[in-house]
């Protein structure tokens, strides 16, 4: 079964609009829970834009799913990831100016780096998942840094899936299964949607966990969060 991990950054993004604690960050992850997630991401970027740091610690006494934390590895992610140990530490290459993820890491550039940091993470209990393109070459390496898992990049698959979905999902496939012949986990996100995730569940049937944020985020203005939780895990039922 694949998971539906949702990510709460877009929750935070619209309290902090205001100022105010209204949506209620741990209110709403404690809802989603019960509404079907089965997990709940969080992604604290050093300017504190959406999700604060204190949040983490906040969600981290109640969140009852898999806490999955997402971000660049420098001392304060550590040093938070140490504290919290979390069920899933996530890795991204974002630089602190960085809008959103936008590319997987180099794991053959930094595989030293990675490798250091994993089995830092790794020893405070918590599973670790490396954010990576599609491309075969960074697989073998990502194994070597003793990761649990790679979270395969979806936007480049969301972008071509509206003109051919058949050659959006083909290098992921390609990509999947390699990670799996190696003893990877596999978890997939960025871009993902109600029009995108049934056909790459499809093709690929053993993914462990799905994260996304803001498209969910947005059709629950329309649905509401009860309601689109569950459409998403609908498409996940295959």
């Amino acid at each position: 079964m694949t998971k539906l991990s949702v990510n709460i950054n877009k929750i935070a993004t619209i309290r902090n609009a205001r100022g105010a604690n209204n949506p209620n960050v741990v209110q709403v992850a404690l809802d989603a829970e019960r509404f079907g997630a089965q997990g709940i991401t969080v992604h604290p970027r050093p300017d504190e834009r959406h999700i604060r740091y204190q949040d983490v610690l906040d969600l981290s006494e109640v969140v009852t799913t898999e806490f999955n934390i997402e971000g660049y590895p420098d001392t304060r992610f550590m040093e938070l990831i140490k504290r919290v140990k979390p069920a899933q530490a996530t890795l991204v290459p974002d630089p602190p100016t960085a809008i959103t993820s936008n590319a997987g890491w180099d794991t053959i550039t930094h595989q030293s780096f990675l490798k250091d940091v994993v089995a830092e993470l790794q020893g405070y209990g918590t599973r670790v998942s490396i954010f990576i393109d599609p491309e075969e070459k960074y697989f073998e390496p990502a194994k070597t840094t003793g990761t649990d898992r790679v979270e395969l990049y979806t936007e480049p698959y969301a972008v071509q899936f509206t003109k051919n979905k058949q050659e959006a999902v083909n290098p992921y496939v390609k990509a999947a299964e390699l990670a799996r012949s190696l003893g990877l986990g596999i978890n997939a996100g960025h871009d993902l949607d109600l029009h995108n995730l049934k056909f790459l569940k499809e093709n690929i049937p053993f993914l462990d966990e799905v994260s996304i944020g803001h498209a969910l985020v947005c059709d629950a203005l329309y649905y509401g969060l009860e309601n689109t939780i569950q459409m998403y895990r609908r498409q996940l039922e295959i």
